[in-house]
């Protein structure tokens, strides 16, 4: 009776989502497998491609028709892996990035569309019908050769934003910071600004913002722009949310904010932050950076004292040297 009533379902919803026509079902010129591998290759950057046909279950041969397809249409980019020359490391392009946001747009769309049938009493009911679905069938995954693993379980991972991402960074940081430390709307605004200036202007060579995911979910967020000071990269935007902390998070987007800073050629990186925020100071002092100067100021509702830091990339003696 189990095995009938998953053949029903799957019967159901893939009928329900498109899967069978899924590049009419969203208006796009690629199939369900062809999206799921730009949505991995756009929430995983940087894979390889024996990491892509592990995790897609997908063989060899398949995969490597549609990266060949990928790479003529300008959407992809391979090269040694830095891990392991002998893989294949699979970057998607700046035009694949776009295409992997637009199909990500229309598949949210069309589940939101799709939700949209369903009574708002009902979705808390449909949502965690899912979830235990889920949890039930990864406990005990079977991979399709008969041999028995366990089941993938997302560890956190650092992106590219994706259409949305940016408005979400400015609604976390307002309501976070709201509920830890009381501060008004005007902390939201101030993010807002920031976002805004990077979203209509930014020079994709310089300045990067990264969205950290786990289990599907934006958790954290992190920029790196230029400071008006030449040579100099400035840090903004350090978020993790409190139920993704304690995987080493914070310290991963830092880190990735030094390690792009120091690969465009800055000379040093800046922050700006507030001694209260005593979790994010000692991930900065882990990194390297160092207190230069602390000045008390009123903002966003409360009495704070804002602190600058400071992290060189090259030996300032050497530096000094050459000049």
């Amino acid at each position: 009776m189990t095995i009938q009533e998953i053949r029903a379902f799957n019967r159901f919803y893939t009928n329900l989502i498109g899967a069978l026509n899924y590049s009419k079902h969203l208006y796009t010129p690629y199939t369900l497998t062809e999206s799921r591998l730009l949505y991995e290759l756009a929430h995983a950057p940087g894979t390889d491609a024996a990491e892509l046909r592990a995790e897609l279950s997908l063989d060899a041969g398949y995969l490597s028709r549609m990266l060949t397809k990928f790479e003529r249409e300008g959407l992809v980019e391979r090269g040694p892996s830095e891990r392991d020359a002998r893989r294949q490391r699979i970057t998607l392009t700046q035009q694949g990035r776009g295409t992997a946001a637009l199909l990500d747009e229309r598949a949210q769309e069309a589940v939101g569309t799709l939700l949209d049938r369903v009574e708002p009493d009902k979705r808390s009911r449909l949502a965690e019908a899912l979830r235990t679905a889920r949890e039930i069938l990864s406990d005990d995954e079977t991979a399709a050769d008969g041999r028995r693993g366990t089941a993938r379980r997302d560890g956190p991972v650092l992106r590219e934003p994706v259409p949305g991402d940016l408005g979400w960074i400015v609604q976390r940081h307002g309501a976070v910071y709201t509920a830890e430390y009381g501060w008004d709307i005007a902390f939201e605004g101030s993010v807002a600004r920031i976002v805004a200036d990077y979203a209509e202007d930014h020079d994709e060579r310089l300045e990067r913002v990264w969205i950290a995911e786990l289990d599907g979910r934006p958790v954290g967020s992190i920029m790196c722009v230029r400071d008006e000071a030449p040579d100099t990269a400035r840090l903004r935007l350090l978020l993790v949310e409190p139920e993704a902390r304690g995987h080493g998070l914070g310290g991963q987007l830092v880190q990735a904010v030094v390690d792009f800073a120091r690969d465009a050629g800055y000379r040093e990186v800046v922050l700006w932050t507030n001694d209260i925020l005593t979790a994010a100071r000692k991930i900065y002092l882990r990194a390297g950076f160092t207190l230069v100067a602390e000045n008390p100021h009123h903002s966003y509702g409360a009495d704070l004292v804002g602190q600058d830091w400071r992290l060189p990339l090259v030996d300032e003696s050497v530096a000094g040297s050459d000049s």
